[in-house]
C-alpha cells in the first residue's frame, strides 16, 4: 500500500501542518485547477477524432460531433464548460496567492511568476479553442480581439498579422489557432505545471497560514490527511461538471458569415472588459498600456519593498482586510458613475476638436481618472494609515472591483452600436 502511494507522497511533502489543509485556506482552488487542465488535455483528444480544423468543414464537423457521434454533445459541453471553470478557478487560485501573500522572496516569488504565465497560457488557450466552432459569435469576437493588437505601436500590423496568418480572419487562422490549441499550448501547459509543482514541493507545500489553535500547530501526515480531503474535493468539482453539462449545452450559432457583422460584436467575456475599456479610452492606453501596466505590476509584485513577510495571512492583517473591502465599495460606486459620465456628458475630443485624438482621448482621460485615484490613495492614506502590505492589495481590490464592472457593464449593459442600455431593452 504505502508503495502505491509513493508518487502522491512524493508530489505532497510527508508531513504538513493542520493549519495549511484548512479548507477555508486554500479552498482546494489548485487542486481543483490542475484537475480540469488534465480533464480538458483528455476531452480535447476526442473531439480531435471528429473535428475538421477547415472554414469548409469546421462548422459541419462540429455539427455532425453534437448530432451524430455518440455522446459527442456530452463531450463538448464539458470541454466548454470545463474550459469557462478552468479560467475562473484559476483566477480565483491567483487571487487566493496574491491575498494571503504566498509570493515572497526567495522561496515562493519564482513560483508566483509561473504561475502568472500558466494564467496567460489558460486564457490564450481558452480564446484559441473560442474559434473552432466557425460560428459568428466566434469569428466576430475573435475579429474584435485580435484587432486589439494593431494598436501596439510600430509592431502591431505585423504582429496581428502573425496571429491571423494574414490580414483577416480566415482558414490559415483556423490553423493556426488550432494549432496553438492543440500543440503547443498543451505541452508548454506541461512543462510549467512540472516546475509549478516542483516549486510548491520544494517550498515545503502551501504557504502555511497561522494556526488558530495549538490543534492546528501539529503536524499531520499528507495521507490521509491532505490526500484524502483532495479526492472528496475532485469527486465533488468532476460530479457538479458531469451533471451541469446534462442541462447545459456548448453555445453554437449560425454558421460564420465574414461578410456579414452581428451588432454589437463583443469579445470573449474575459476579455470584455478590455473591449469597454476602448469605450472611454484611446485605443492604445485602453487595450494596450492600461492592461500591460497592470501585468507589470503583478509580475513584479514579490520585490515591492515589504516592511514584513505575511505569508499566509489573508489580506495581511484585519487593517487590510478592511482597506481592501473599502477601496472595492469605492471602486464599485465610482466605475459606473464614470461610466455613465464619460457617456454622456464628458467628451474630451469634442471640447478639444484640434487636438490629436490620443491627446484627447488617452491622455487627458488618464490625467483625469489619475487624480481621482491619487485622491483615493490619499484618503486611504489619512483615514486607515496602512502599511505597504496592505496598500498594494488595497490597490489591487480596487482595480479588480474596477475591471469587474467593465466586464458586467460589457456584458450586460451594452446594446446595438455598443450604446449603453438595460438588459431587458438589448434582444436575446
Amino acid at each position: 500500500m504505502q508503495k502505491n502511494l509513493t508518487f502522491l507522497l512524493h508530489i505532497h511533502p510527508k508531513k504538513v501542518s493542520k493549519a495549511s489543509i484548512r479548507y477555508t485556506y486554500t479552498y482546494g482552488l489548485g487542486g481543483m485547477t490542475a484537475l480540469l487542465i488534465l480533464l480538458q488535455f483528455f476531452t480535447g483528444i476526442l473531439l480531435k477524432f471528429v473535428y475538421i480544423p477547415l472554414p469548409s468543414k469546421a462548422y459541419d464537423s462540429i455539427l455532425f460531433l453534437q448530432h451524430q457521434v455518440l455522446f459527442g454533445q456530452y463531450v463538448r459541453n464539458i470541454h466548454h464548460l470545463g474550459g469557462v471553470m478552468l479560467i475562473i478557478l484559476a483566477f480565483l487560485h491567483l487571487m487566493r496567492v496574491f491575498f494571503t501573500e504566498a509570493f515572497h522572496p526567495p522561496v515562493r516569488s519564482g513560483n508566483w511568476i509561473i504561475g502568472l504565465c500558466m494564467f496567460l497560457l489558460l486564457m490564450f488557450s481558452n480564446f484559441t479553442g473560442y474559434l473552432m466552432p466557425w460560428d459568428q459569435l466566434s469569428y466576430w469576437a475573435v475579429t474584435v480581439v485580435t484587432n486589439m493588437f494593431s494598436y501596439i505601436p510600430l509592431i502591431g500590423p505585423h504582429l496581428t498579422g502573425f496571429i491571423r496568418g494574414g490580414t483577416d480572419v480566415t482558414g490559415a487562422t483556423l490553423m493556426n489557432f488550432f494549432n496553438f490549441h492543440t500543440a503547443i499550448i498543451p505541452l508548454t501547459l506541461i512543462i510549467l505545471m512540472t516546475f509549478h509543482f516542483w516549486k510548491v514541493r520544494k517550498a515545503g507545500g502551501v504557504a502555511p497560514p497561522r494556526p488558530r489553535s495549538e490543534k492546528e500547530k501539529r503536524l499531520v501526515s499528507s495521507y490521509p490527511g491532505l490526500v484524502v480531503r483532495e479526492a472528496v474535493v475532485a469527486l465533488t468539482l468532476l460530479a457538479f461538471l458531469f451533471i451541469l453539462a446534462v442541462f447545459k449545452d456548448a453555445p453554437m450559432h449560425e454558421r460564420a458569415n465574414p461578410a456579414f457583422s452581428p451588432n454589437p460584436v463583443k469579445a470573449p467575456w474575459y476579455f470584455i472588459g478590455i473591449q469597454e475599456m476602448l469605450m472611454h479610452f484611446h485605443p492604445f492606453v485602453g487595450a494596450i498600456l492600461i492592461p500591460v501596466t497592470i501585468l507589470g505590476f503583478l509580475f513584479y509584485l514579490p520585490w515591492i519593498h515589504y516592511p514584513k513577510n505575511n505569508a499566509g495571512i489573508w489580506f495581511s492583517s484585519p487593517l487590510g482586510r478592511k482597506v481592501a473591502g473599502v477601496s472595492a465599495l469605492i471602486a464599485l460606486g465610482l466605475t459606473p458613475l464614470l461610466i455613465i459620465a464619460d457617456e454622456y456628458w464628458i467628451h474630451f475630443n469634442l471640447w478639444f476638436p484640434s487636438l490629436p485624438s490620443i491627446i484627447s482621448e488617452g491622455l487627458f482621460p488618464v490625467v483625469f481618472y489619475g487624480i481621482l485615484f491619487y485622491l483615493y490613495l490619499l484618503f486611504l492614506r489619512k483615514r486607515y494609515h496602512p502599511n505597504t502590505n496592505e496598500i498594494v492589495q488595497a490597490i489591487f481590490a480596487f482595480f479588480l472591483m474596477t475591471y469587474t464592472v467593465l466586464s458586467l457593464t460589457g456584458l450586460f449593459f451594452r446594446g446595438p452600436g455598443m450604446m449603453l442600455m438595460w438588459p431587458w431593452q438589448i434582444a436575446p
